[in-house]
């Protein structure tokens, strides 16, 4: 017999905060998708550069909608991951906003790096003060 590893939404605590949650990393996904790959390689095509002139490269906008799917169905890990996603980006971006902000460079490219990242920062917060003031909302291997 296969391990169910997720529950209805019948039976998940329903909160319309978690589903807003949910909602706002798929948003910050795609936004981060455009900002990131779509945005840049366009502006080197068109500008007869390398298409990866602009790119900086990462997976971060998977993590982000692994996060709001599990939000949204609460597998039993969902607590555990908000809390290590939400602790591993702050401390990535707090660092890089370290070493960036030592010296700007306020081009259009680490401007739009930087915006997004604020608005990640923002979003892990969200998660990890809910985690904190509402735990209940996030289902546990025992729940």
């Amino acid at each position: 017999m296969m391990c169910d590893m997720t529950r209805s939404r019948s039976q998940a605590p329903y909160s319309g905060w978690i589903t807003f949650l949910a909602h706002l990393f798929f948003v910050l996904a795609a936004w981060s998708v455009f900002i990131k790959y779509v945005f840049p390689i366009a502006f080197a095509l068109f500008t007869d550069e390398a298409w990866t002139t602009h790119i900086f490269w990462d997976l971060w906008p998977i993590a982000h909608v692994w996060l709001g799917w599990a939000l949204l169905i609460q597998p039993w890990y969902t607590r555990w991951l908000a809390v290590s996603m939400s602790v591993v980006e702050i401390v990535i971006i707090l660092t890089l906003f370290t070493i960036f902000l030592a010296e700007p460079d306020w081009t259009i490219w680490r401007t739009n790096w930087f915006v997004n990242k604020v608005f990640v920062l923002s979003a892990f917060t969200l998660i990890l003060a809910t985690v904190v003031v509402k735990p209940e909302l996030f289902r546990t291997r025992s729940s």
